[in-house]
């Protein structure tokens, strides 16, 4: 998909891709670049509640059996 810059700075995200990503009118986007490359990011208006549960299974046991073989050293 193509899109045009205005004079202004200004483009449009097309409608396919709002309805895929579910985006609302007013909702924030994160811009960041690599050098290479333009990512252009939606912002979760509850980030935590967004992140809640993405961890793998069984991280928690794993971080405290580090913390452990830590304090037994």
């Amino acid at each position: 998909m193509v899109t045009t810059l205005s004079d202004r700075g200004q483009t449009a995200i097309p409608a396919r891709i709002r309805k895929r990503f579910k985006l609302k009118a007013h909702q924030q986007l994160e811009w960041a670049d690599d050098g290479k490359v333009i990512y252009v990011l939606p912002v979760a208006k509850d980030p935590i509640a967004a992140f809640r549960g993405s961890a793998s299974k069984g991280l928690t046991k794993a971080l405290l059996a580090g913390r452990r073989e830590d304090a037994r050293r």
